[in-house]
């Protein structure tokens, strides 16, 4: 993984990003040994401080914002909790979900713990099924075949981990999800494509402004092309 990041967007108050899998946007106590991050690299790649203005796991790839000033990253940070930024992101879940749906299933705040006992906060997502796919994975002894889908994703809410949940409350995980997916499909799909990586890509962020709304794109990468073998 090269040192230097892809930029995507720079002006005076922001800079946008485009994360590999893998790397981290900032260091963090569950994942104390990773000495790599975004942010870290940024810096040093800039020459000055920034402030990262969200997250996205650090399996997922695509746009990741930093703001350049304090007072930007104060405004910026007011935008995301009123829910004024959207996101669009891609995904790979198991199985054929319906061509269009929202998710409206209420989330704790801290998914590394149990939900019992903690509050529950409201979390929306919305999606559409872009690609439907049949493999020749049998992944159990019922099926020759394996079923999954690309599908496009717009989280309405920002609870942590908020897609890979919901897509587990719909029983169409995502696939490379250690945490809240499925073990042996995991394995299977990273055979057969020759790659292991959570399969969700932020392609798509769009900001508030005062006259058009500045957006940023991060293609996907050729791993997403999805040819046989």
């Amino acid at each position: 993984m090269p040192d230097d990041l892809k930029l995507l967007h720079l002006d005076a108050d922001l800079v946008a990003i485009d994360k590999p899998a893998g790397l981290l946007v900032h260091p963090t106590r569950l994942d104390a040994h990773e000495e790599r991050s975004a942010l870290h690299l940024l810096r040093d790649q800039l020459g000055e401080h920034l402030w990262p203005l969200h997250r996205l796991d650090k399996g997922t790839s695509g746009v990741l914002l930093f703001a350049r000033r304090q007072d930007a990253a104060r405004e910026w940070g007011r935008a995301f909790e009123q829910g004024r930024v959207r996101k669009r992101y891609i995904a790979l879940v198991r199985g054929w979900p319906p061509g269009t749906g929202e998710v409206d299933h209420p989330l704790a705040r801290d998914p590394e713990r149990a939900s019992a006992g903690q509050v529950l906060l409201p979390a929306r997502t919305l999606f559409r099924c872009v690609a439907r796919l049949e493999w020749p994975l049998a992944i159990d002894a019922c099926h020759a075949t394996s079923r999954f889908a690309l599908v496009e994703v717009e989280p309405l809410t920002g609870r942590r981990h908020q897609i890979r949940r919901h897509f587990k409350h719909i029983s169409h995980p995502l696939v490379g999800d250690s945490t809240h997916g499925k073990g042996p499909l995991n394995r299977a799909v990273a055979g057969w494509l020759g790659i292991q990586r959570l399969w969700l890509h932020a392609e798509w962020v769009a900001l508030p402004g005062a006259g058009a709304s500045l957006e940023i794109g991060a293609p996907r990468g050729s791993e997403w092309n999805f040819h046989c073998p």
